[in-house]
Protein backbone atom coordinates (compact mmCIF):
# COMPACT_ATOMS: atom_id res chain seq x y z
CA UNK A 1 0.00 0.00 0.00
CA UNK A 2 0.80 3.80 -0.57
CA UNK A 3 0.51 6.90 0.94
CA UNK A 4 -1.27 7.61 -2.01
CA UNK A 5 -3.96 4.37 -1.79
CA UNK A 6 -7.12 4.89 0.20
CA UNK A 7 -7.41 2.69 3.09
CA UNK A 8 -10.84 0.53 3.27
CA UNK A 9 -12.04 0.27 6.77
CA UNK A 10 -15.16 -0.17 8.28
CA UNK A 11 -14.90 2.36 10.93
CA UNK A 12 -11.24 1.69 11.85
CA UNK A 13 -11.60 -2.35 12.34
CA UNK A 14 -8.89 -2.93 9.38
CA UNK A 15 -6.05 -0.55 10.39
CA UNK A 16 -4.44 -2.99 12.97
CA UNK A 17 -4.40 -5.65 10.31
CA UNK A 18 -3.13 -2.87 7.89
CA UNK A 19 -0.56 -1.43 10.32
CA UNK A 20 0.64 -4.66 11.13
CA UNK A 21 0.92 -5.90 7.09
CA UNK A 22 3.19 -2.05 7.21
CA UNK A 23 5.93 -3.36 9.49
CA UNK A 24 6.49 -6.83 8.03
CA UNK A 25 6.57 -4.94 4.84
CA UNK A 26 9.80 -2.88 6.56
CA UNK A 27 11.03 -5.99 8.44
CA UNK A 28 14.11 -6.49 7.96
CA UNK A 29 14.75 -9.58 10.14
CA UNK A 30 16.06 -8.13 13.57
CA UNK A 31 15.12 -4.36 12.79
CA UNK A 32 12.73 -2.48 10.32
CA UNK A 33 13.27 -0.06 7.76
CA UNK A 34 11.60 3.37 8.04
CA UNK A 35 10.07 3.17 4.76
CA UNK A 36 10.42 1.01 1.82
CA UNK A 37 12.22 3.29 -0.45
CA UNK A 38 13.40 6.81 0.61
CA UNK A 39 14.26 5.36 4.49
CA UNK A 40 16.50 1.95 3.65
CA UNK A 41 17.99 1.91 7.00
CA UNK A 42 17.29 2.25 10.85
CA UNK A 43 16.87 4.96 12.37
CA UNK A 44 16.86 5.85 16.25
CA UNK A 45 14.25 7.28 17.32
CA UNK A 46 12.08 5.54 14.92
CA UNK A 47 12.92 2.11 16.11
CA UNK A 48 11.78 3.61 19.79
CA UNK A 49 8.36 4.14 18.35
CA UNK A 50 8.32 0.67 15.76
CA UNK A 51 8.98 -1.24 19.02
CA UNK A 52 5.54 0.60 20.61
CA UNK A 53 4.05 -1.12 17.41
CA UNK A 54 5.77 -4.15 17.89
CA UNK A 55 4.83 -4.80 21.53
CA UNK A 56 1.40 -5.09 20.11
CA UNK A 57 2.27 -7.93 17.84
CA UNK A 58 5.28 -10.06 18.89
CA UNK A 59 7.06 -9.01 22.27
CA UNK A 60 10.42 -10.71 21.01
CA UNK A 61 10.37 -8.86 17.64
CA UNK A 62 10.76 -5.75 19.77
CA UNK A 63 12.57 -6.69 21.80
CA UNK A 64 14.91 -7.11 18.93
CA UNK A 65 14.14 -3.53 17.55
CA UNK A 66 15.46 -2.05 20.51
CA UNK A 67 18.08 -4.91 20.85
CA UNK A 68 19.62 -4.14 17.27
CA UNK A 69 19.69 -0.45 17.74
CA UNK A 70 22.06 -0.30 21.07
CA UNK A 71 24.50 -3.12 19.55
CA UNK A 72 25.34 -0.02 17.77
CA UNK A 73 26.03 2.26 20.55
CA UNK A 74 29.08 4.17 20.89
CA UNK A 75 31.71 3.62 23.75
CA UNK A 76 30.66 7.07 24.73
CA UNK A 77 26.87 6.06 25.45
CA UNK A 78 25.80 7.83 22.21
CA UNK A 79 22.82 6.26 20.11
CA UNK A 80 23.59 7.09 16.39
CA UNK A 81 20.63 8.48 14.48
CA UNK A 82 21.83 5.90 11.61
CA UNK A 83 22.60 2.59 11.85
CA UNK A 84 23.32 1.69 7.93
CA UNK A 85 22.30 -1.42 6.37
CA UNK A 86 25.40 -2.85 4.78
CA UNK A 87 23.29 -4.64 2.20
CA UNK A 88 21.01 -1.27 0.99
CA UNK A 89 21.25 -0.44 -2.47
CA UNK A 90 24.55 2.08 -3.25
CA UNK A 91 24.01 5.49 -3.25
CA UNK A 92 20.33 4.70 -1.92
CA UNK A 93 20.44 7.41 0.52
CA UNK A 94 22.12 10.47 1.05
CA UNK A 95 24.72 11.08 3.08
CA UNK A 96 24.79 7.29 3.49
CA UNK A 97 28.07 5.37 5.20
CA UNK A 98 30.19 6.42 3.36
CA UNK A 99 30.11 10.06 5.12
CA UNK A 100 30.25 9.06 8.30
CA UNK A 101 32.18 6.14 10.42
CA UNK A 102 32.55 3.15 8.38
CA UNK A 103 36.34 3.96 7.84
CA UNK A 104 36.89 4.24 11.59
CA UNK A 105 37.57 8.04 11.92
CA UNK A 106 35.76 8.36 15.03
CA UNK A 107 37.25 6.81 18.25
CA UNK A 108 34.65 4.37 19.52
CA UNK A 109 32.30 4.33 17.17
CA UNK A 110 31.11 1.12 15.26
CA UNK A 111 31.24 1.01 11.77
CA UNK A 112 28.10 1.93 9.72
CA UNK A 113 26.64 4.31 12.30
CA UNK A 114 26.32 8.07 12.26
CA UNK A 115 27.82 10.87 14.16
CA UNK A 116 24.41 12.20 15.39
CA UNK A 117 21.93 11.04 17.92
CA UNK A 118 18.10 11.61 18.00
CA UNK A 119 15.65 12.42 20.82
CA UNK A 120 15.58 9.77 23.96
CA UNK A 121 12.21 7.69 22.76
CA UNK A 122 13.88 4.55 23.54
CA UNK A 123 13.26 3.90 27.48
CA UNK A 124 9.63 4.73 26.73
CA UNK A 125 9.16 2.06 23.97
CA UNK A 126 10.98 -0.64 26.65
CA UNK A 127 8.62 0.09 28.85
CA UNK A 128 5.48 -0.32 26.68
CA UNK A 129 7.34 -3.62 26.08
CA UNK A 130 6.67 -4.56 29.51
CA UNK A 131 3.24 -2.79 29.76
CA UNK A 132 1.59 -5.04 27.25
CA UNK A 133 3.60 -8.29 28.48
CA UNK A 134 1.77 -8.04 31.50
CA UNK A 135 -1.60 -7.26 29.82
CA UNK A 136 -1.07 -10.32 28.09
CA UNK A 137 -0.75 -12.50 31.44
CA UNK A 138 1.91 -15.05 29.74
CA UNK A 139 4.25 -15.68 33.19
CA UNK A 140 7.19 -17.14 30.42
CA UNK A 141 7.13 -13.70 28.02
CA UNK A 142 6.95 -11.72 31.05
CA UNK A 143 9.80 -13.44 32.24
CA UNK A 144 12.03 -12.77 28.65
CA UNK A 145 11.05 -8.35 28.81
CA UNK A 146 12.11 -8.52 32.31
CA UNK A 147 15.39 -10.55 31.12
CA UNK A 148 16.19 -7.58 28.11
CA UNK A 149 15.33 -4.75 30.54
CA UNK A 150 18.06 -6.22 32.69
CA UNK A 151 20.27 -6.47 29.61
CA UNK A 152 19.18 -3.07 27.75
CA UNK A 153 19.00 -0.89 31.55
CA UNK A 154 22.74 0.09 31.59
CA UNK A 155 22.51 0.91 27.65
CA UNK A 156 20.15 3.09 28.52
CA UNK A 157 21.44 4.51 31.65
CA UNK A 158 24.88 5.02 29.58
CA UNK A 159 22.60 6.73 26.48
CA UNK A 160 20.79 9.31 29.45
CA UNK A 161 24.45 9.68 30.79
CA UNK A 162 25.70 10.98 27.77
CA UNK A 163 22.70 13.11 26.98
CA UNK A 164 23.01 14.75 30.66
CA UNK A 165 26.59 15.77 30.31
CA UNK A 166 28.37 15.18 26.91
CA UNK A 167 25.58 17.18 25.53
CA UNK A 168 24.91 19.61 28.77
CA UNK A 169 28.54 20.64 29.73
CA UNK A 170 26.95 23.94 31.54
CA UNK A 171 24.64 21.18 33.94
CA UNK A 172 21.51 22.98 32.65
CA UNK A 173 19.59 20.29 32.22
CA UNK A 174 18.67 20.74 28.77
CA UNK A 175 20.21 18.60 25.74
CA UNK A 176 22.49 20.63 23.37
CA UNK A 177 21.82 19.55 19.61
CA UNK A 178 24.82 19.66 17.06
CA UNK A 179 22.13 19.57 13.90
CA UNK A 180 19.28 20.05 12.88
CA UNK A 181 19.01 16.46 12.03
CA UNK A 182 19.54 15.34 15.80
CA UNK A 183 16.01 16.97 16.96
CA UNK A 184 14.10 14.87 14.32
CA UNK A 185 12.46 18.23 13.10
CA UNK A 186 15.20 19.07 10.29
CA UNK A 187 13.84 21.45 8.13
CA UNK A 188 11.72 23.70 10.92
CA UNK A 189 11.32 27.07 11.69
CA UNK A 190 12.81 26.23 14.90
CA UNK A 191 16.30 26.75 13.80
CA UNK A 192 16.17 29.41 10.79
CA UNK A 193 17.68 31.84 12.89
CA UNK A 194 20.72 29.60 14.21
CA UNK A 195 20.91 28.37 10.53
CA UNK A 196 20.99 31.71 8.82
CA UNK A 197 23.97 32.66 10.96
CA UNK A 198 26.18 29.79 9.35
CA UNK A 199 28.87 30.68 6.92
CA UNK A 200 29.13 27.72 4.29
CA UNK A 201 32.91 27.09 3.64
CA UNK A 202 34.61 24.81 0.89
CA UNK A 203 33.46 21.12 1.05
CA UNK A 204 33.18 18.35 -1.48
CA UNK A 205 30.16 18.34 -3.90
CA UNK A 206 26.78 16.00 -3.52
CA UNK A 207 24.09 14.50 -4.84
CA UNK A 208 20.69 14.55 -3.12
CA UNK A 209 18.78 11.01 -3.42
CA UNK A 210 15.72 12.15 -1.54
CA UNK A 211 13.94 14.31 -4.42
CA UNK A 212 13.81 11.38 -6.66
CA UNK A 213 10.97 9.77 -3.91
CA UNK A 214 8.84 12.47 -4.39
CA UNK A 215 6.77 14.11 -6.91
CA UNK A 216 6.58 17.47 -5.68
CA UNK A 217 10.04 18.60 -4.57
CA UNK A 218 8.91 21.09 -2.06
CA UNK A 219 7.95 18.26 0.33
CA UNK A 220 11.49 18.31 0.85
CA UNK A 221 14.19 20.44 2.07
CA UNK A 222 15.88 23.27 0.16
CA UNK A 223 18.99 22.53 -1.27
CA UNK A 224 20.12 25.78 0.62
CA UNK A 225 19.10 24.46 3.57
CA UNK A 226 21.32 20.64 2.57
CA UNK A 227 24.17 23.03 1.71
CA UNK A 228 24.24 23.88 5.60
CA UNK A 229 22.91 20.33 6.78
CA UNK A 230 26.31 19.01 4.68
CA UNK A 231 28.47 21.91 6.01
CA UNK A 232 27.37 21.07 10.13
CA UNK A 233 28.36 17.77 8.92
CA UNK A 234 31.55 18.17 7.29
CA UNK A 235 32.34 20.16 10.35
CA UNK A 236 31.89 17.49 13.06
CA UNK A 237 33.63 14.99 10.76
CA UNK A 238 36.96 17.64 11.20
CA UNK A 239 36.52 17.43 14.94
CA UNK A 240 36.46 13.61 14.68
CA UNK A 241 33.44 14.35 17.11
CA UNK A 242 35.34 15.92 19.64
CA UNK A 243 32.65 16.70 22.24
CA UNK A 244 34.84 19.14 23.86
CA UNK A 245 35.51 21.12 20.71
CA UNK A 246 32.12 20.60 19.42
CA UNK A 247 30.84 22.35 22.87
CA UNK A 248 32.99 25.13 22.14
CA UNK A 249 33.57 25.81 18.56
CA UNK A 250 30.72 24.25 16.60
CA UNK A 251 28.81 26.85 14.25
CA UNK A 252 25.31 25.30 15.32
CA UNK A 253 24.83 24.44 19.38
CA UNK A 254 20.91 24.79 19.84
CA UNK A 255 19.47 23.53 23.44
CA UNK A 256 16.29 21.26 22.19
CA UNK A 257 13.27 21.53 24.58
CA UNK A 258 11.42 18.68 22.57
CA UNK A 259 14.18 16.88 22.92
CA UNK A 260 15.44 17.99 26.31
CA UNK A 261 11.22 17.28 27.46
CA UNK A 262 11.54 13.25 25.90
CA UNK A 263 14.49 12.75 28.12
CA UNK A 264 13.09 13.90 31.27
CA UNK A 265 10.06 11.27 30.18
CA UNK A 266 12.55 9.17 29.27
CA UNK A 267 14.24 9.34 32.89
CA UNK A 268 11.11 8.84 34.70
CA UNK A 269 10.33 5.59 32.84
CA UNK A 270 14.12 4.52 33.49
CA UNK A 271 13.40 4.95 37.15
CA UNK A 272 10.72 2.48 36.87
CA UNK A 273 12.88 -0.15 34.70
CA UNK A 274 15.42 0.60 37.55
CA UNK A 275 13.21 -0.72 40.12
CA UNK A 276 12.15 -3.92 37.93
CA UNK A 277 15.87 -4.75 37.04
CA UNK A 278 16.72 -3.91 41.10
CA UNK A 279 19.17 -0.86 40.15
CA UNK A 280 21.24 0.34 43.20
CA UNK A 281 19.69 2.92 45.04
CA UNK A 282 22.76 5.31 43.94
CA UNK A 283 21.47 5.19 40.07
CA UNK A 284 17.96 5.65 40.96
CA UNK A 285 19.00 8.72 42.78
CA UNK A 286 20.88 10.06 40.00
CA UNK A 287 18.05 9.02 37.32
CA UNK A 288 15.89 11.08 39.51
CA UNK A 289 17.53 13.81 40.28
CA UNK A 290 18.16 14.17 36.16
CA UNK A 291 14.59 14.60 35.55
CA UNK A 292 14.41 16.98 38.31
CA UNK A 293 17.00 19.10 36.72
CA UNK A 294 15.34 18.34 33.38
CA UNK A 295 12.58 20.05 34.38
CA UNK A 296 14.10 22.88 35.92
CA UNK A 297 16.13 23.76 32.74
CA UNK A 298 12.72 23.47 30.45
CA UNK A 299 11.28 25.84 32.80
CA UNK A 300 13.44 28.66 31.94
CA UNK A 301 12.65 28.37 28.24
CA UNK A 302 9.07 29.34 29.04
CA UNK A 303 7.94 32.75 26.64
CA UNK A 304 4.68 34.14 28.14
CA UNK A 305 3.67 36.10 24.82
CA UNK A 306 4.03 33.09 22.73
CA UNK A 307 2.19 30.82 25.16
CA UNK A 308 5.25 27.68 24.29
CA UNK A 309 8.71 26.78 25.33
CA UNK A 310 11.01 27.91 23.02
CA UNK A 311 14.72 26.21 22.27
CA UNK A 312 17.97 28.39 22.73
CA UNK A 313 20.77 29.42 21.07
CA UNK A 314 23.97 28.48 22.68
CA UNK A 315 25.83 30.42 20.07
CA UNK A 316 23.76 33.73 19.71
CA UNK A 317 22.75 33.62 23.29
CA UNK A 318 19.06 34.10 22.34
CA UNK A 319 16.12 32.02 22.56
CA UNK A 320 14.73 30.44 18.86
CA UNK A 321 11.69 32.38 18.71
CA UNK A 322 9.37 30.40 16.38
CA UNK A 323 5.68 29.08 16.71
CA UNK A 324 5.97 25.18 16.57
CA UNK A 325 4.17 21.98 17.48
CA UNK A 326 8.29 21.28 19.51
CA UNK A 327 6.70 23.83 22.14
CA UNK A 328 4.36 21.93 23.51
CA UNK A 329 6.92 19.33 24.31
CA UNK A 330 7.08 19.86 28.10
CA UNK A 331 3.44 18.27 28.28
CA UNK A 332 5.20 15.17 27.39
CA UNK A 333 7.50 15.58 29.98
CA UNK A 334 4.82 15.84 32.87
CA UNK A 335 4.98 18.13 36.17
CA UNK A 336 4.57 21.38 34.65
CA UNK A 337 3.12 24.46 36.51
CA UNK A 338 -0.51 23.94 35.98
CA UNK A 339 -0.81 27.44 34.96
CA UNK A 340 1.40 26.91 31.95
CA UNK A 341 -0.61 23.79 30.96
CA UNK A 342 -3.44 25.85 31.16
CA UNK A 343 -1.95 28.52 28.72
CA UNK A 344 0.03 25.79 26.76
CA UNK A 345 -3.86 24.09 25.80
CA UNK A 346 -5.16 27.96 25.09
CA UNK A 347 -2.56 28.52 23.20
CA UNK A 348 -3.07 24.64 20.81
CA UNK A 349 -6.86 25.78 20.27
CA UNK A 350 -5.86 29.67 19.08
CA UNK A 351 -5.61 30.35 15.53
CA UNK A 352 -1.88 29.84 15.57
CA UNK A 353 -2.83 26.12 15.72
CA UNK A 354 -5.84 23.74 15.93
CA UNK A 355 -8.32 27.25 15.86
CA UNK A 356 -7.21 27.79 12.35
CA UNK A 357 -9.96 27.73 10.26
CA UNK A 358 -8.36 26.95 7.12
CA UNK A 359 -7.59 23.41 8.73
CA UNK A 360 -8.71 20.18 7.11
CA UNK A 361 -8.74 17.89 10.62
CA UNK A 362 -7.85 19.78 13.96
CA UNK A 363 -4.41 17.82 14.29
CA UNK A 364 -1.35 19.74 15.28
CA UNK A 365 0.36 21.30 12.06
CA UNK A 366 4.37 21.11 12.53
CA UNK A 367 4.79 24.69 12.56
CA UNK A 368 2.11 26.98 13.38
CA UNK A 369 -0.05 28.44 10.06
CA UNK A 370 0.79 32.06 11.48
CA UNK A 371 4.55 31.32 11.29
CA UNK A 372 6.33 33.32 8.20
CA UNK A 373 8.09 30.45 6.92
CA UNK A 374 4.79 28.66 7.32
CA UNK A 375 4.53 25.84 4.15
CA UNK A 376 1.77 23.30 3.86
CA UNK A 377 4.35 21.03 2.11
CA UNK A 378 7.56 21.37 3.44
CA UNK A 379 8.04 18.07 5.47
CA UNK A 380 8.98 19.96 9.32
CA UNK A 381 7.50 23.25 8.00
CA UNK A 382 3.52 22.63 8.08
CA UNK A 383 2.55 19.27 7.40
CA UNK A 384 0.84 17.04 10.03
CA UNK A 385 3.24 14.28 11.66
CA UNK A 386 1.09 11.41 13.06
CA UNK A 387 4.19 10.59 15.54
CA UNK A 388 3.88 13.98 16.63
CA UNK A 389 0.28 13.88 16.90
CA UNK A 390 0.78 10.73 19.14
CA UNK A 391 3.06 12.76 21.78
CA UNK A 392 0.47 14.85 22.18
CA UNK A 393 -2.61 12.61 22.64
CA UNK A 394 -0.11 10.70 25.57
CA UNK A 395 0.36 14.26 27.09
CA UNK A 396 -2.79 15.03 27.38
CA UNK A 397 -4.25 11.63 28.58
CA UNK A 398 -1.37 11.69 31.28
CA UNK A 399 -3.07 15.51 31.99
CA UNK A 400 -6.73 14.24 32.34
CA UNK A 401 -7.45 15.92 29.52
CA UNK A 402 -9.21 12.79 27.91
CA UNK A 403 -11.36 14.62 25.22
CA UNK A 404 -8.63 16.70 23.94
CA UNK A 405 -7.04 13.38 23.45
CA UNK A 406 -9.80 11.48 22.38
CA UNK A 407 -10.52 14.04 19.13
CA UNK A 408 -6.86 13.76 18.54
CA UNK A 409 -6.81 9.86 18.00
CA UNK A 410 -9.90 10.05 16.24
CA UNK A 411 -9.29 12.39 14.09
CA UNK A 412 -5.55 11.16 13.54
CA UNK A 413 -7.25 7.54 12.44
CA UNK A 414 -9.15 9.10 10.27
CA UNK A 415 -7.27 11.03 8.29
CA UNK A 416 -4.94 7.62 8.31
CA UNK A 417 -7.86 5.19 7.01
CA UNK A 418 -8.23 7.54 4.12
CA UNK A 419 -5.20 8.91 2.94
CA UNK A 420 -2.73 5.32 4.25
CA UNK A 421 0.27 5.28 6.29
CA UNK A 422 1.58 8.32 5.06
CA UNK A 423 4.84 10.05 6.87
CA UNK A 424 3.05 13.19 6.66
CA UNK A 425 0.08 15.10 5.46
CA UNK A 426 -0.97 18.35 3.90
CA UNK A 427 -2.82 20.52 7.14
CA UNK A 428 -5.45 22.26 4.58
CA UNK A 429 -6.18 19.48 2.45
CA UNK A 430 -5.78 16.24 4.59
CA UNK A 431 -3.82 14.86 1.54
CA UNK A 432 -0.95 12.33 2.21
CA UNK A 433 2.79 13.24 1.94
CA UNK A 434 6.40 12.10 2.26
CA UNK A 435 7.02 8.52 2.01
CA UNK A 436 4.02 6.03 1.72
CA UNK A 437 3.91 2.52 4.30
CA UNK A 438 6.00 4.62 6.96
CA UNK A 439 6.72 2.58 9.78
CA UNK A 440 5.94 5.16 13.09
CA UNK A 441 3.00 5.78 11.28
CA UNK A 442 2.02 2.09 11.37
CA UNK A 443 3.69 1.55 14.94
CA UNK A 444 0.95 5.09 16.78
CA UNK A 445 -1.79 3.55 14.47
CA UNK A 446 -1.14 0.03 16.51
CA UNK A 447 -0.72 1.71 19.86
CA UNK A 448 -3.70 3.77 19.32
CA UNK A 449 -6.45 1.17 18.10
CA UNK A 450 -5.12 -0.96 20.60
CA UNK A 451 -6.12 2.23 23.22
CA UNK A 452 -9.49 2.30 21.51
CA UNK A 453 -10.26 -1.36 22.33
CA UNK A 454 -9.73 -0.75 25.81
CA UNK A 455 -12.01 2.01 25.91
CA UNK A 456 -15.59 2.63 25.54
CA UNK A 457 -14.68 5.98 23.46
CA UNK A 458 -16.66 5.38 19.64
CA UNK A 459 -14.67 5.89 16.51
CA UNK A 460 -15.93 8.47 15.12
CA UNK A 461 -18.22 9.87 17.97
CA UNK A 462 -16.37 13.27 18.36
CA UNK A 463 -16.22 16.02 15.51
CA UNK A 464 -13.89 18.89 15.77
CA UNK A 465 -15.20 22.26 17.62
CA UNK A 466 -13.03 25.36 16.28
CA UNK A 467 -11.91 27.99 18.86
CA UNK A 468 -9.51 30.76 17.69
CA UNK A 469 -8.83 32.76 20.62
CA UNK A 470 -5.55 34.58 20.45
Amino acid sequence: MTAERKVETEGFRSLPEQAAAVLRLNDMGGWTKAAPALYPHQWSWDSGFISIGLAHLDSGRAINELRTLFDKQWDSGKVPHIVFNPEAPPNSYFPGPEHWTNTGDFPGAPPYTSALCQPPIHAVGAWRIRELALERGDGAEIGEVDSFLAELYPKLLAWHRYLLTERDPQGSGLVTIYHPWESGTDNSPRWDAAMDAIEVGEMPGFRRRDLSHVEDVSERPTDGEYQRYIWLVEKIKRTRCHEEELQKTHPFRVKDVLMSAILVRANEVLLRIAEVVGAPQSERAEISRRAELGRAGLELCWDEEYGLYLDYDVVSEKPLRSRTVAGFGPLFAGGTDEGRVRRMLATMDSRHFLGDERLARPLPPSTSPSEARFHPRSYWRGPVWPVVSWLLWRSLLDLGEKSRADRILNESLEQISTGGFAEYFEPFTGGPLGSGDQSWTAAVVLDWCDHLRHTTFQPGSLRAGRRSES
